[in-house]
């Protein structure tokens, strides 16, 4: 009787751990959406936190035409898509050979990638726009899928060696004997055993592309190659701002995010826990 009721009272503090983790996760999106159908006047002179006193749908028309939402979307799932897939399928190799093939260059090279994660993006701005510019990528999406892939790599490389460390060598011997190559080996057996590392690194590799802001800013001049937190930022400066556009922007930049989340969803919890426990 004692342990039963010792059970319920876990239940209930979980249950209302789970419940006012939920609001809190959920309530600032509700806020935003409701935020995006203001007009500018009604966000200024009214509650923050009060409905809308008309529901106004000019926000999402302006953003999505005089916007160009479309095109600011467009560049970013090329600059997140390529990076994933590149960073993902590089890491994946470069983990490969760092985990299965022992050279005495081997443990030098792994150590020069893992000190990448140790620089931080403004610390090496300056040289990096010096060398696109030197190249004559600047203002091309080159510009900001190179420096994309190559920050990408470090994080990527470290998850990918530690997780392939595990990958058993005979597994590795037996397709040698059977005739198959490197390249083989890697895109037949190696590749498919590493989705959950893939599926992890691909989560936050995603994230941090599709939200980046300064290194995008700073490769290109041009709109045409700029992405959606350009977009936002074009509604909020330092002597004013539009509250209603520049909520509404960032509602439908969050958009694709949750699309993907409940799209990939099982996967995504499939593969983070699956990358911690093998990790």
């Amino acid at each position: 009787m004692e342990q039963r009721n010792i059970s319920r009272s876990a239940k209930v503090l979980v249950y209302t751990v789970m419940i006012l983790f939920t609001v809190l996760t959920v309530y600032p999106i509700f806020w935003l959406v409701l935020q995006s159908f203001k007009t500018n006047t009604d966000y200024l002179t009214h509650s923050k936190l009060a409905f809308p006193s008309t529901w106004y749908l000019g926000n999402y028309a302006f953003v999505m035409k005089q916007g160009n939402f479309l095109m600011f979307f467009k560049n970013s799932v090329i600059y997140a898509g390529v990076t994933v897939v590149a960073v993902v399928i590089l890491s994946n190799m470069a983990g490969y050979a760092f985990a299965k093939l022992e050279y005495k260059i081997t443990r030098l090279l792994h150590g020069l990638f893992i000190v990448g994660i140790l620089l931080t993006l403004q610390s090496i701005l300056i040289p990096l726009f010096l060398m696109v510019n030197a190249t004559g990528i600047h203002n091309t999406r080159l510009a900001v899928l190179i420096p994309y892939i190559a920050l990408g790599l470090p994080m990527g490389v470290y998850l990918c060696t530690d997780f392939e460390k595990s990958i058993p060598d005979e597994l590795l011997e037996a397709a040698r004997i059977d005739g198959a190559g490197f390249m083989r080996i890697f895109f037949s057996v190696v590749l498919p055993m590493c989705a959950p590392v893939s599926v992890t690194l691909a989560i936050i590799t995603f994230t941090g592309t599709w939200n980046e802001f300064v290194l995008m800013s700073l490769m290109t001049s041009s709109e045409k190659f700029k992405a959606i937190p350009y977009m936002v930022g074009r509604y909020a400066g330092a002597l004013g701002s539009d509250y209603g556009k520049l909520f509404t922007s960032l509602t439908v930049a969050l958009v694709p995010i949750l699309v993907f989340y409940a799209v990939f969803r099982n996967q995504i919890t499939k593969g983070v826990a699956a990358g911690a426990v093998k990790g």
